[in-house]
C-alpha cells in the first residue's frame, strides 16, 4: 500500500489522517512517512546486494536532521555539497567515512573542515580545485582522498536546469582532459587518488544515459590502470527519476543488473548518490484553502503554501500531483490554478486542476518530500513551514514552524 492513500474518503499517511496532522501543527506543513523513507532506501539495498555499494545519501534534496538520522540507522552514508551540509550530517551522528564531498564551489574553509572530519572522499571538480585542497591538506599534515568528477558529455534528456552531464555544464572535469588532470592529481604531494565520480543529472527516467556514462569511465579507469593510477572505487552518482505524474521511473533490478554486468571482474567499489528517489515520494505539503477566487477566464484556489515552501513549479514548471486531503461526493470539481498569496504571477503550486473542495479544505501537494523543505525561502518575510514525521500512528514535530521574532532577530539595529 502506497504511505499516502485513501480511508473512508479521507487522505491518510501511513495509518493517520493527514487531518489530524492540519489541526496539530498547522499549515502549510511538509508531511514525511518514515516507512516510505525506509522502503526506498531497503529497495537500493536489495536491488544492489550482490555489489555490496556505498550508498550516499545525496542530502541536498532533504536535509532534516531526523530523516539524515533514519538513513543513517539503516547504513547510508551521504553526498553533501557544502561545509554545512557537513556539520548536518555530523550532528546526524553519521560516520564521517562514509561521506563523499561534492561542488564546484568547495572553500579552503569547508575543504579543512572536511579533512579534519576524516571523510571518505572530495568528488574533484576543477584543476583549481586540486591545487587548493592539495595546499590546504599540506598545511594539516594530511593527504586528501580524492576522486575527479568526470563529466561525460552524455545526455540525460532530462530539463536544462537539472541537466549536469553535458560541456555547456558547469559541473565536473571535461572527459578529454580527465586523464591528464588525474595525472596531475597523482603527481600532487598531499593527494590520494582513490576514485573516480560521474553524475550526469536529475529525474532521469531512462537509465540507460547512466550505463552509457558508467561506460565511458571504465574506459578511462582502464586507461589509467595501464598508467599506472590505479583506482579503488567507481562513483556513478544519482539521478533516478520518481513518478510525478504518468512517468515511469526506471527499474531498479534492472539498472542493478547492467551496472553488475560492467562491474564484474573489477576490483572496484561501487559508491552511488540517490537523492530525490529517496525522499520524493515520501513527502507532501499540506495546505489549506483560503479562497475560491472566481475569474473571467480563469478560476484560482488560493492557499496558504506558496511559492517560498515549495518552488519546483515556479523554478522547473515542474508537475506535483494535488489531491483533497476529504473527498466530497455532493462537490462538482472546479477547474482551477492553485496558487499562494505570495506577490507573484509565477506563485503557483498547480495549474488547470480539477478539484472539489470549498474554503478552508486542505489539500496535499505530492510527491514534496524532495527539494520542498531544502529550497524554502522567507520571501515576502513568510516563515518556514513546519516538518512532521510519522511512524504508523506516532507523529513527531521534527522541524518547529519558525516566528516572525525568529526571522527579525539577526537584522541589525534600527538607524536611530
Amino acid at each position: 500500500m502506497n504511505a499516502f492513500h485513501y480511508h473512508h474518503d479521507q487522505l491518510q499517511v501511513e495509518d493517520l489522517p493527514l487531518a489530524d496532522i492540519a489541526r496539530e501543527f498547522g499549515t502549510p506543513c511538509f508531511v514525511y512517512s518514515a516507512e516510505a523513507l525506509t522502503k526506498a532506501f531497503t529497495a537500493y539495498q536489495n536491488a544492489f546486494s550482490a555489489l555490496d555499494p556505498l550508498i550516499c545519501y545525496a542530502i541536498k534534496a532533504n536535509s532534516n536532521l531526523s530523516i539524515l538520522q533514519l538513513f543513517a540507522r539503516l547504513g547510508a552514508g551521504f553526498d553533501i555539497v557544502s561545509g554545512g551540509e557537513l556539520a548536518r550530517v555530523l550532528a546526524a551522528g553519521a560516520r564521517a567515512d562514509k561521506i563523499v564531498f561534492s561542488g564546484v564551489g568547495k572553500s579552503a574553509a569547508e575543504m579543512k573542515m572536511a579533512l579534519e572530519a576524516g571523510i571518505h572522499c572530495f568528488n574533484i571538480e576543477s584543476v583549481n580545485e586540486l591545487l587548493r585542497l592539495n595546499e590546504v591538506a599540506g598545511k594539516l599534515g594530511l593527504k586528501a582522498p580524492v576522486s575527479l568528477r568526470v563529466n561525460p558529455n552524455v545526455d540525460a534528456m532530462t530539463h536544462p536546469y537539472i541537466s549536469t552531464g553535458l560541456k555547456d555544464n558547469k559541473f565536473g572535469i571535461a572527459f578529454d582532459m580527465a586523464f591528464d588532470v588525474y595525472r596531475e592529481a597523482a603527481a600532487l604531494p598531499n593527494l590520494q587518488v582513490t576514485g573516480i565520480d560521474c553524475h550526469i543529472g536529475s529525474q532521469l527516467t531512462d537509465a540507460s544515459p547512466l550505463v552509457e556514462a558508467l561506460d565511458r569511465l571504465l574506459a578511462l579507469i582502464d586507461r589509467l590502470d595501464e598508467a599506472g593510477i590505479t583506482l579503488q572505487h567507481v562513483d556513478i552518482g544519482g539521478g533516478l527519476g520518481i513518478r510525478y505524474s504518468d512517468e515511469t521511473p526506471p527499474d531498479l533490478a534492472a539498472y542493478a543488473s547492467q551496472i553488475e554486468q560492467r562491474l564484474a571482474g573489477r576490483a572496484l567499489k561501487l559508491v552511488m548518490e540517490p537523492g530525490r528517489s529517496l525522499v520524493g515520494n515520501a513527502g507532501v505539503l499540506l495546505t489549506q484553502v483560503e479562497y475560491l477566487k472566481l475569474g473571467e477566464s480563469k478560476n484560482f484556489a488560493v492557499v496558504d503554501a506558496a511559492m517560498n515552501d515549495l518552488l519546483r513549479p515556479s523554478l522547473y514548471s515542474a508537475y506535483h500531483g494535488i489531491l483533497p486531503v476529504e473527498q466530497h461526493a455532493n462537490l462538482s470539481p472546479l477547474l482551477c490554478d492553485v496558487v499562494g498569496p505570495i506577490c507573484e504571477s509565477s506563485d503557483f503550486l498547480g495549474k488547470n486542476r480539477e478539484l472539489a473542495v470549498k474554503e478552508g479544505d486542505l489539500l496535499a501537494v505530492m510527491s514534496a518530500g524532495a527539494y520542498g523543505s531544502t529550497m524554502s525561502s522567507n520571501y515576502n518575510t513568510r516563515t518556514r513551514a513546519a516538518e512532521v514525521l510519522v511512524s504508523g500512528k506516532e507523529t513527531r514535530l521534527i522541524r518547529r514552524r519558525e516566528t516572525l521574532d525568529e526571522l527579525l532577530a539577526n537584522e541589525k539595529a534600527l538607524l536611530q
